[in-house]
């Protein structure tokens, strides 16, 4: 089982409602949104006002990574806004294990995320709280880059350490995820695929979606 996360860093920003209706019409089971503040990453995004306008028009799990520097101040709006998980760096929160409890307090799905360079060996002390983790397949901040191949091991280690802490976590990779990817990741222990430009820079999105899955799990179309 995979669960496929298109990234609306990759759409169409013009009509982001229409984006999530033809991800939602190609079975997509989350929405992944990219919260950037120009700081921790060199980019700025989106806040908790898009994200509350969009949840009106799906049903579909929000899936927010924080990519910000003092996230804690901004968990309960971004849950309010219609967060269902909530990720947040291992760079960025010097009191990882409370800032995972205040999401979990809140009713949401709690994330921790490393990455590229940070061992994940550092979650050892986390993912037994943790809903979520997240590996970073390439350096945060803008969508389209290459997925960096070292990541194969860094997922595998950290599927290994994880079930040897919490076999029910969730394991969850971003960045260069597309067709030739997604197959890899999975047999490395990825059971969540975040996907940007594979999916939003199609021009069947439906397809596309589906597509993937279909990469991801080998399934002969």
């Amino acid at each position: 089982m995979v669960t496929i996360a298109p990234s609306l860093l990759a759409a169409d920003f013009a009509d982001l409602r229409g984006q999530i209706a033809l991800a939602e019409k190609g079975g997509a089971d989350w929405i992944h949104l990219d919260v950037m503040d120009g700081h921790f990453v060199p980019n700025i995004t989106i806040g908790p006002p898009v994200i509350r306008s969009l949840r009106r028009h799906t049903s579909l799990p929000f899936d927010v990574h924080l990519m910000i520097q003092n996230p804690d101040l901004y968990l309960e709006e971004f849950r309010s806004a219609g967060a269902d998980s909530i990720t947040v760096h291992y760079e960025t929160c010097p009191h990882l294990h409370r800032t995972v409890q205040k999401i979990k307090s809140l009713g949401a799905r709690a994330g921790v995320c490393v990455n590229p360079a940070t061992p994940e060996s550092l979650l050892s002390g986390i993912l037994a709280d943790a809903d979520m983790v997240l590996i970073m397949t390439v350096n945060p901040g803008f969508g389209g880059q290459t997925f960096i191949g070292s990541s194969l091991d860094k997922i595998r280690r950290t599927a290994a350490l994880a079930r040897g802490l919490h076999p029910g976590i969730l394991l969850e990779v971003d960045g260069g995820i597309d067709h030739s990817t997604a197959r890899s990741v999975v047999e490395a222990g990825a059971t969540v695929l975040v996907a940007g430009k594979a999916i939003f820079g199609a021009s069947d999105i439906p397809s596309a979606v589906r597509a993937l899955r279909t990469a991801a799990l080998q399934e002969k179309p």
